[in-house]
């Protein structure tokens, strides 16, 4: 089960282990990657960062959609993590009624990119990506950390 679906291009790290992964009762953490899950530094490194008492498991976007839907999935409370919106929107239209809240935490900017708070910075592509999402009854909201209020997306 599907605690909770954050964008976070910082993917595993203090803020999420010690904040969200308690805050949603999650016993483990999906960093659904295609660069990670084929990146053995990269796993190394966000090891690190896992809570001792979390199952840590680093699967491609595809790989992570076919564990969802498989039900394999089914017996964890899982903190899923994905680096972009695009990600994001292809694990929600994939799994199917899985995830029906999108949290985004932080989005580096980048060049063309609008800023929508302190940690959100969004081309209008993804910006439009979300705003579908919504108008398909996904609730789409910043929140970088459990102890600030959610701000809902607005485009």
């Amino acid at each position: 089960m599907i605690k909770l679906l954050r964008v976070d291009h910082r993917l595993l790290h203090g803020q999420v282990v010690v904040s969200w992964f308690e805050n949603v009762g999650a016993n483990t953490i999906l960093v659904a990657n295609d660069v990670v899950a084929n990146d053995e530094l990269r796993k190394s490194a966000i090891r690190l960062a896992k809570p001792e008492n979390a199952k840590l498991v680093m699967k491609s976007i595809d790989d992570s959609i076919e564990a969802i839907n498989s039900g394999v999935t089914d017996k964890y409370q899982m903190l899923v993590v994905v680096e972009s919106v695009a990600d994001a929107e292809k694990l929600i239209r994939a799994t199917q009624g899985n995830v029906t809240s999108l949290n985004l935490g932080g989005t580096k900017p980048r060049e063309g990119t609008k800023n929508y708070s302190k940690t959100i910075n969004l081309t209008d592509t993804e910006a439009d990506l979300l705003t579908e999402l919504q108008q398909d009854g996904i609730e789409i909201y910043i929140q970088q950390v459990p102890s600030e209020s959610k701000q809902k997306f607005e485009k």
